[in-house]
């Protein structure tokens, strides 16, 4: 009886201990401390409040039409295909890679859909199959050369983007599907611009796949292994191998995933357009890295939520549509854009030296 008192008072007076080491841990850091503690805690939050003050900023320079259901939905309708992309860049980013064939992959996925279709008759659905098929073999042609060959991602993306985009010119022909052949011969290849309202907010099947993906892969990244093996492989690749993760195997299958996403981006862009364009969303590669930058992923892997990502996404669409509608040259987008995205740099910097 007495050896079970004794073992009870020496588990509290430990778990005392532990109370007034970490009560004196956080006084010890003082308020910036802990504010530079919880925003490597929350990664997200700092681009959500970001996106919070720019709404709110916009809505008070430009009154009810920036508060409207429509103008807000317009938002989430003109990111749509950049947060899908971003969602495949935050995998590679979270490894410490980064993928600059995203773009590519995702208007020859459409092609690819568009052509099979149209070209060689084949069933829509099984256009779209393929498309999505032919998105994962790039990812996983990436994955490849990366985890087994070794090559640096930058050089690989760099190489595959101008071969896929090459391919996409040569195959295509340059040639445009129009809308209203797609309209009448092979609807679903469209079914991702479908739209339907709620209140006044004009939503489409395209942005809630967007949503959805996003809510998908962050509880994927937080509770499962995968996820979790992802973040070590970003974070220090050796560790992780020591650890037991197989490096290899995790790296192949972030980029072939990535490829698949950038595939279903390609679907959702036919939808968003309504035509299958081989000269379409060209910037994608470069506007999935901003909006995850400014999203508060880290470039050198191992830290961030996918769903920054999303917000830093919708940053972009917030200003883009505020300074238009306050009538500004459209360059100062990009001049803000750019602002965002040294600041948020210089800010992940600052939150990573928590853990130097």
């Amino acid at each position: 009886m007495s050896d079970n008192v004794t073992t009870k008072d020496n588990y509290e007076s430990a778990s005392n201990r532990e109370e007034k080491l970490a009560e004196f841990e956080g006084s010890k850091r003082g308020l910036i401390g802990n504010l530079q503690h919880w925003l490597h805690q929350t990664p997200a939050a700092v681009p959500l409040i970001v996106l919070i003050a720019s709404i709110l900023i916009f809505g008070v320079l430009i009154g009810d039409r920036f508060f409207s259901p429509f103008a807000l939905t317009l938002v989430l309708q003109q990111v749509q295909i950049v947060g899908i992309v971003a969602a495949a860049q935050s995998l590679v980013i979270l490894t410490a890679g980064i993928d600059l064939s995203v773009g590519a992959i995702t208007v020859f996925s459409s092609v690819i859909m568009g052509q099979f279709a149209f070209r060689y008759g084949l069933p829509p659905s099984v256009a779209v199959v393929c498309g999505l098929i032919f998105g994962t073999l790039c990812g996983a042609l990436n994955g490849f050369l990366v985890a087994r060959v070794k090559l640096p991602p930058f050089i690989v993306t760099l190489g595959t983007w101008q071969i896929i985009l090459a391919s996409n010119y040569l195959y295509s022909a340059n040639e445009t599907i129009r809308a209203q052949e797609i309209e009448a011969e092979a609807p679903l290849l469209q079914l991702m611009g479908t739209k339907f309202q709620i209140g006044g907010a004009v939503l489409t099947l395209g942005v809630i796949f967007m949503i959805v993906l996003m809510l998908v892969l962050a509880w994927v990244l937080r509770h499962t292994a995968w996820g979790r093996h992802v973040y070590a492989v970003g974070d220090d690749p050796e560790a992780a191998q020591l650890s037991g993760v197989n490096v290899k195997a995790t790296l192949l299958s972030v980029y072939a995933l990535a490829g698949l996403i950038c595939a279903f981006a390609g679907w959702a862009l036919i939808g968003r357009i309504g035509s299958v364009s081989p000269t379409s969303a060209y910037e994608a590669n470069i506007e999935s890295i901003t909006a995850v930058v400014i999203g508060g992923i880290s470039l050198f892997g191992g830290r961030g939520s996918i769903l920054g990502a999303l917000f830093g996404a919708l940053i972009v669409g917030v200003f883009s549509l505020g300074l238009r509608l306050l009538g500004a040259d459209a360059q100062w987008t990009y001049f803000f854009i750019g602002v965002l995205i040294i600041a948020a740099v210089a800010v992940d910097q600052w939150i990573r030296k928590v853990s130097a």
